[in-house]
């Protein structure tokens, strides 16, 4: 009964979303892929049984990265083991399938039970990872019922979401008991999974894979690809608002215009949260009357390469590049591109999606802020500001002070950055700490597995 009634309500939200989700594969190009996956469930059979598999389920881009040391880590612990990911979105499935070209990448099946109960018995997972928190009624219950193991890592509930699930109680209370393991990044966290319903003997505090995840050395090559791309100079300072949402793109770019008479070297690069934005946001900066060096076009537009060349070895003033606002429009780079960073903005904190990962600019070094808004980001936000490694502005005004601060006193944005780094080093170990609760859960699988040390 509990299964039909899911089913229903699954059908009725797809039916009222279809013609959403019908203009946005017509106009824009989304959800075009892996139907047959969400539907119907049709991932690619498992052949090996003799080895183990590891499914890990991640949303997005996000989640997707968040997954890199621990995958690492368990590759190192058995390199003949089957890992499987799967995301929920488009932009997510791209990315795990450039950063984990050793590994199995689907789409997550939709919550349906024959969509679930299809994925299940063709993957066979001898354990199933969930990052972060997402709870499925059917796919939970069907994987419990196949006895397979459930683990939920890098586990957060945010006081939005802690209040909404416990409207719903006593069905997240039966969710969580199916889990053999949650492990949150925060003591916090921890009590708001007990307060649902969480075992206590499976609920334990492993810490934020965030802070394990982020790249510390700007000099890789995707970062120089990109610094060679927006023509930097050595002189030149960098402004980089990431993740950003409508309005903080016009925000980024009024900001850059007023501070330009008197610092004409500075530079600005747009790294929106969606992509597909690229075009609209291109429009925005011809607008102001600057040139957008948009990457999917892969063109140094209205620059003279060789003119900026010469520039450079004369020594000669402001050059062409100066006019123009890098555009990264793509999936994947936004992590390489923050160590191009002297000050950084992190976007969706202006707006109400809760703010976006701040660690990223803080590892590299860079100045950071960001907006009012960074519910999803709490304790981290917390930890920044209290070692003064990252600046909270209230308004664009205060957005345009902070980079002007930061610009006329280098010296002051360079020891922010420092804290921030040395921060993020600090907090490093959820990893091994994750990784060690997971072991003996594969320990105990049909497969017999027996792990090494890595």
């Amino acid at each position: 009964m509990r299964t039909l009634i899911l089913n229903c309500c699954y059908l009725v939200l797809t039916i009222l979303v279809l013609p959403m989700v019908a203009w946005k594969r017509f106009r824009i190009g989304k959800y075009k892929h892996g139907w047959g996956q969400k539907l119907l469930g049709n991932v690619p059979a498992r052949m090996d049984l003799k080895q183990p598999c590891l499914w890990l389920h991640a949303v997005s881009v996000g989640e997707v990265l968040q997954l890199r040391p621990i995958v690492d880590r368990l590759q190192r612990v058995d390199p003949q083991a089957k890992i499987v990911i799967s995301t929920t979105t488009e932009t997510g499935h791209a990315v795990a399938r450039e950063k984990f070209p050793h590994c199995e990448v689907i789409f997550f099946p939709l919550d349906y039970s024959w969509s679930v109960q299809r994925a299940l018995q063709r993957i066979q997972p001898d354990l199933i990872v969930l990052v972060e928190l997402e709870l499925w009624p059917n796919f939970i219950f069907a994987a419990a019922k196949r006895r397979i193991p459930l683990a939920l890592i890098n586990g957060r509930l945010s006081e939005r979401s802690f209040r909404g699930y416990g409207r719903i109680r006593p069905l997240v209370q039966q969710l969580l008991q199916c889990f053999s393991l949650i492990g949150t990044q925060t003591e916090e966290y921890r009590q708001r999974f007990l307060h649902l319903g969480a075992s206590p003997g499976t609920t334990l505090v492993t810490g934020s894979i965030k802070f394990d995840g982020v790249a510390t050395n700007p000099d890789q090559p995707l970062t120089r690809e990109l610094a060679d791309w927006l023509q930097l100079t050595s002189q030149a300072p960098v402004f980089v608002a990431g993740s950003t949402q409508a309005p903080e793109e016009s925000l980024a770019i009024n900001v850059f215009a007023a501070l330009r008479k008197n610092f004409p070297r500075l530079r600005l690069v747009i790294v929106p949260r969606h992509p597909e934005r690229g075009g609209e946001i291109a429009q925005l900066i011809r607008q102001q009357g600057f040139i957008p060096l948009q990457r999917t076009c892969r063109a140094k537009t209205g620059i003279d390469q060789q003119r900026l060349e010469n520039r450079e070895e004369e020594g000669k003033g402001e050059d062409d590049s100066s006019n123009c606002i890098g555009l990264l429009d793509t999936v994947g780079e936004l992590g390489a591109c923050w160590g191009l960073a002297n000050i950084a903005f992190v976007g969706g904190s202006f707006t109400n999606r809760g703010g976006q990962n701040m660690l990223e600019p803080a590892a590299y070094g860079a100045a950071v802020c960001f907006g009012p808004k960074t519910w999803n980001f709490k304790q981290i936000v917390e930890l920044l500001l209290a070692a003064n490694a990252a600046r909270r502005v209230q308004s664009p005004q205060e957005l345009e002070q902070f980079v002007c601060e930061m610009l006329t006193a280098p010296a002051l944005a360079r020891s922010m950055g420092t804290r921030a780094k040395e921060l993020v080093l600090s907090q490093q170990g959820a990893t091994d700490r994750t990784v060690d609760a997971l072991l003996p859960l594969l320990a105990a699988s049909p497969a017999g597995y027996r792990h090494r040390a890595a």
